[in-house]
């Protein structure tokens, strides 16, 4: 009789099982030296490992012959259990059994001593699933069990556990499987069991499995049945995932106001019976893959990508200011249920809501309210410095290049300063006279951000480094976030012709609230050069 992937590829020891040294290393030392507990709790994702370790501990703590911890799975024991014919070994699902009768039973049984085994293993799948009742007939059971018996009690939802039943147990975390290993692993599977299979299909069909082992070989199965190689291509089209091409295309789009190359993407999927909810998942991850870009310095280390769709990724995220991907997350978000459910209005509502996307006036929302705001002060910011605005047809592919900073006369010192001074304690600060371009420069590359640079003033002090003055504590805040600190660094270290990143870098602020520095800038824009 055929047996799915999954069940024939389980693992029977715990050197076998993938991505949870954490946990196999500390149960095999247990085990080898005969100190292991009563009761375990195994948490974490599905997928992941939980009952093949159950499985896997309840022979090594019964096997006649263990190596390091691990059962010889060649034993009378370790056979019967594997097989399933362990009268000791007693796996129930809480999910079908979850009433105090069948806790009952347990706790009328565990006072017997095992028929053919040392030990009688309880493995209680799905235990959260167990009515407030069976908890309570479970606690003293599970306390002080006999010393013949081994409860191990798996979930997914570790939340709905009470806490006196957590505390009872040794509670061990299984962790998602990283994408490597789930390629490494399938790429094993798939030569052993004569299957082709690309590095590109791996990885696509590792991503869509979300860090779950078995699903992952499962999907590795469905995409085999064909007997064709299995490409990244063959993957998204078995699986109905639209390939990231079709989601970076699309997030143009919308960048765009595109709405033909919108509706065309859509009518696409639904022509070729995609999965649109499939697909708005992925739309989903995309957008917060962009938000990771776009406030993280080293994003590459967040995001599960190759290094084709990072490039992507960062050229994408710099056509949308933060505000709008919030904004354009949670509309998206809250039409997933919609387009989840078996419905004939799946179309109308992904369509409606990507035009919600690129027109945020047809949401009352505040995140659309924020968007349009951050929208304006970069137009406003790009008319403050001549800047020319850009349509959304001729929106750019990438960030913009920096202009080159001016280089130093012969005449002109190397750090360009002006002769204007100011008082600092340990050393006198000097204006910087290339501050001014700075900004320009600046604005060009960030424009949402550039307000708070345009009416700051640059100095440096031999001993105290660089110093900046703004307006407002707003200011000092967005300034000295991490990445635009390091971005205005840069800046300073284009115009110095030196490295001055490791000089010291002093960010302050006057009297003024931030109220009055927004008056006095739209006062400036209303009033022009009067």
């Amino acid at each position: 009789m055929y047996k799915a992937l999954y069940r024939k590829w389980r693992p029977r020891d715990f050197d076998t099982v993938c991505g949870q040294d954490h946990v196999t290393d500390v149960l095999k030392y247990q085990i080898a030296n005969g100190k292991f507990s009563h009761a375990y709790l195994f948490c974490g994702s599905r997928g992941t490992g939980k009952t093949s370790c159950a499985k896997i501990m309840a022979k090594a703590v019964n096997c006649e012959n263990p190596h390091n911890g691990n059962p010889c799975n060649e034993c009378a024991a370790c056979r019967s259990i594997d097989e399933g014919l362990a009268t000791d070994v007693i796996e129930m699902d809480a999910a079908s059994n979850n009433g105090v009768d069948n806790v009952r039973d347990i706790r009328d049984e565990v006072v017997f001593t095992p028929a053919e085994l040392r030990f009688r293993v309880y493995i209680i799948d799905e235990v959260h699933m167990l009515s407030t009742s069976a908890f309570n007939a479970l606690l003293k059971t599970l306390e002080e069990p006999p010393s013949h018996v081994i409860f191990i009690l798996a979930t997914t939802e570790l939340q709905k556990l009470p806490s006196t039943i957590i505390s009872r147990c040794q509670r061990y975390d299984f962790r998602r499987i990283t994408t490597p290993v789930l390629m490494e692993r399938m790429q094993h599977i798939a030569k052993e069991e004569g299957i082709s299979l690309t590095n590109e299909g791996a990885f696509l069909i590792a991503r869509m499995a979300a860090g779950g082992m078995r699903d992952a070989i499962s999907l590795l199965e469905l995409c085999a049945g064909g007997g064709n190689v299995i490409d990244e291509a063959l993957a998204a089209t078995i699986l109905g995932a639209g390939n990231r091409n079709a989601v970076f295309s699309m997030i143009r789009a919308i960048s765009a106001q595109d709405y033909e190359q919108i509706f065309s993407h859509i009518n696409d999927i639904m022509v070729h019976s995609g999965d649109l909810a499939v697909f708005w998942q992925e739309l989903i991850d995309t957008y917060r893959d962009l938000m990771v870009c776009k406030t993280c310095k080293d994003a590459k280390a967040y995001l599960d990508v190759t290094e084709t769709e990072y490039a992507t990724l960062r050229e994408l995220a710099a056509l949308f200011p933060m505000e709008t991907l919030v904004y354009h997350t949670k509309l998206l978000e809250g039409s997933l249920p919609a387009l989840q459910k078996a419905t004939v209005a799946k179309r109308s509502t992904a369509e409606l809501t990507l035009m919600r996307l690129c027109e945020p006036r047809l949401s009352d929302e505040r995140t659309a309210l924020l968007s349009r705001i951050a929208k304006l002060e970069e137009e406003v910011t790009k008319l403050r410095y001549g800047i020319p605005s850009a349509t959304a047809s001729d929106a750019p592919c990438e960030p913009a290049k920096l202009p080159e900073a001016p280089k130093p006369s012969k005449e002109t010192p190397k750090s360009e300063r002006a002769p204007e001074a100011v008082a600092g304690d340990g050393g006198e600060y000097r204006a910087l006279s290339y501050w001014g371009r700075l900004v320009e420069v600046y604005a060009e590359r960030r424009p949402s951000l550039a307000p708070f640079l345009a009416k700051t003033k640059g100095y440096y002090s031999k001993d105290k480094g660089f110093l900046v003055k703004v307006n407002g504590a707003f200011a000092v805040n967005m300034i000295t976030k991490p990445d635009v600190l390091l971005e205005i660094k840069t800046l300073v270290c284009d115009f110095e012709k030196r490295n001055v990143l490791s000089d010291a870098f002093t960010v302050l602020t006057d009297d003024k609230t931030e109220s009055l520095r927004l008056i006095d800038e739209l006062e400036e824009l209303i009033g022009g050069d009067e």
